[in-house]
Formats: structure tokens, C-alpha cells, sequence
């Protein structure tokens, strides 16, 4: 069966053929994965593909493990999730990610202030999530870094500055995003209205919510009075769709300082793999306090825990 490639596939394997660093390499092939057609004759192609992509991130972890130069868009994950700050130039990322984490940004009045993606760690009650500041998306030196960034992040943050047109700004955004054939509009995004300490900004916030109606969520935080801040790191951490759930051993407490994180709808099944693949092979039922119908209920390896649940794993 022939592969019927479309005109777009080959214009990302021309940007690959003359990319230069890791992350514009993994970049165009990830965008030539995304575009390829799924049939029986792209089966192989596909799988090339995953095989070239694999061989290029452990060059990069290479690098990274013996001191070589690592390219900096390729952001290790870390924490709970990870999540990408996307925006124009003065949009107040920067001053976002330093009011919600320890990162030490730069923040000034002139464009493309951020050149290179920075991360930093925003504290969510017991656990982490990575947030990274990346640069402007009219940043042409860091365009395919920053699609790759946004492309690989288990959520998009879109920043708007509530203190300007903000329905102008958004529609940038993500007509930007769109033409970078990224998928952040259904269930991976959410937006913010930045500066919502100055006058007027609450109508453009208004404006800003009609305009993003149910596709994504929405609200309004000022990084300098602190409006928002907090019900911010709980938006983040629910759009994430993750849970945390505590393991304990037989007799003994709970660890209620380390929690699995499991992707929403996951299983106990899932939960013992992370701990260990042969205790995922070797269990035979949990039991579980919290969501159960009862405490120290017995459940199967297909049972989904809930956010809080501790689960004892007997095998």
C-alpha cells in the first residue's frame, strides 16, 4: 500500500535535512510523524521514524551525562507534570514563573527578554510540577525549540496580557500554534490573563473568557499583588489530569510524604509497575482506604484509586 504523503510531510523532511541542533532534528520529525497518514503503508515509515527519535534523545542524554554541550530546548521532565509557558513577547511569563516558583527569571520591559527555555519548580501542596518559561512565539531564532517544547509538555499554559487587547493576543497564539500543527486546543491547555492588578483589565478579562468559551480554562492572576495565584497552582494541577496515591506495606503506615502519580483513569495495575515491573507481575489483589466502599476494601489490578487513596499491594 503506498504511503500518499502530503506536500507538508515533505516540507518538514526538508527542515530536517538541514536542521542543525538535536531539538530542531526531533522537532521536524515529530512534525513529520504528526502529519503522516495512519495506514498499513505508513506502518514502516513510522516506525523508522520512532527508531530515528529514539536515537536522538539518547544523544542527548549522552551528552548531558558526559558534560557535552546538551541543547537547551531539550528540557529533562521533572515533578508531577510538565508544563510550558507559551505567549508574546511582555507577556508576563517570566514574571509569572517567578512568582510561582524558585526560578530566578529575567524580567524587563522589552521584548524577547526569555531566549532560551527555563524551568522551575512550582510547589502544589506535597508534590511538584515543572513549569517551563519559554521564549516568545514570534521568536524566530527559537521557533522549532519551541515547538518542540510545547509538542512534548503534558500541558500548555497560554499567557495574555489582560492590560492590552487580550482577544488579539490569544488569537495570535493560537493561530500561531495552529500553524505549527500543535494539538494544545481540547483537554492540554489552559490560558491566563496576566497583570490583572491594573485599571480596566477586568472587562478585558471578560472579553478574554467569551473569547476561549468552553475549549479551554481560563482566569485572571496578577504575579504582583497575588491575585489568582493560588487557585492557579490548583487549575494547573487539575488540568493536568494526574492523582497521587500513597502506597503502604502490610502492618505498616501509610508514606503520605511520596505519592505515585498516576494519570487519571489509571489503574493498581499501573500504580505496582511504577514501584517495580515484577511486583506488577507478582500481584495478586490491594486493598484500599479512601474512594473504596469501605476501608482496607480488596480490589483487583483493573481497580481505578482516586486522588488521596492509599493502596496496600499483596502479592
Amino acid at each position: 500500500m503506498p504511503a500518499n504523503l502530503p506536500p507538508q510531510y515533505h516540507d518538514a523532511e526538508k527542515r530536517l535535512r538541514q536542521a542543525k541542533s538535536v531539538s530542531e532534528r526531533l522537532e521536524a520529525l515529530e512534525e513529520m510523524m504528526a502529519i503522516m497518514p495512519k495506514h498499513k503503508g505508513t506502518d514502516k515509515l513510522r516506525a523508522d521514524l520512532r527508531t530515528r527519535m529514539a536515537k536522538l534523545n539518547q544523544e542527548a542524554e549522552h551528552r548531558a551525562g558526559t558534560g557535552g554541550r546538551v541543547d537547551p530546548f531539550l528540557v529533562r521532565r521533572e515533578g508531577a507534570g510538565q508544563v510550558v509557558l507559551a505567549g508574546l513577547p511582555n507577556s508576563g511569563k517570566s514574571q509569572l514563573i517567578a512568582a510561582l516558583t524558585s526560578a530566578s527569571t529575567r524580567v524587563a520591559e522589552y521584548p524577547f527578554t526569555t531566549r532560551e527555555p527555563l524551568p522551575g519548580m512550582m510547589e502544589f501542596e506535597n508534590i511538584t510540577i515543572q513549569l517551563v518559561d519559554a521564549p516568545a512565539l514570534t521568536f524566530k531564532e527559537a521557533r522549532p525549540g519551541v515547538s518542540l517544547l510545547l509538542r512534548r509538555a503534558d500541558l500548555a499554559l497560554i499567557v495574555v496580557d489582560l492590560s492590552l487587547d487580550s482577544v488579539s493576543h490569544l488569537t495570535q497564539v493560537l493561530d500561531d500554534l495552529e500553524k505549527r500543527r500543535l494539538e494544545v486546543f481540547t483537554g492540554c491547555a489552559l490560558a491566563v490573563g496576566t497583570k490583572a492588578d491594573l485599571p480596566g483589565t477586568a472587562d478585558s478579562f471578560t472579553c478574554l473568557e467569551a473569547e476561549c468559551d468552553s475549549r479551554f480554562p481560563v482566569m485572571a492572576v496578577s504575579a504582583v499583588s497575588g491575585q489568582g495565584m493560588e487557585g492557579l497552582r490548583r487549575l494547573i494541577f487539575d488540568s493536568l489530569d494526574i492523582l497521587r496515591v500513597y502506597t503502604k506495606t502490610p502492618g505498616q503506615p501509610a508514606d503520605m510524604t511520596r505519592p505515585v502519580i498516576l494519570s487519571r483513569g489509571g489503574t493498581i495495575e499501573e500504580v505496582a509497575a511504577s514501584i517495580h515491573k515484577d511486583f506488577r507481575r507478582r500481584l495478586k489483589y490491594a486493598q484500599v482506604w479512601g474512594s473504596g466502599k469501605f476501608d482496607a476494601q480488596r480490589v483487583p489490578r483493573g481497580y481505578r484509586p482516586q486522588d488521596g487513596d492509599v493502596v496496600e499491594f499483596h502479592t
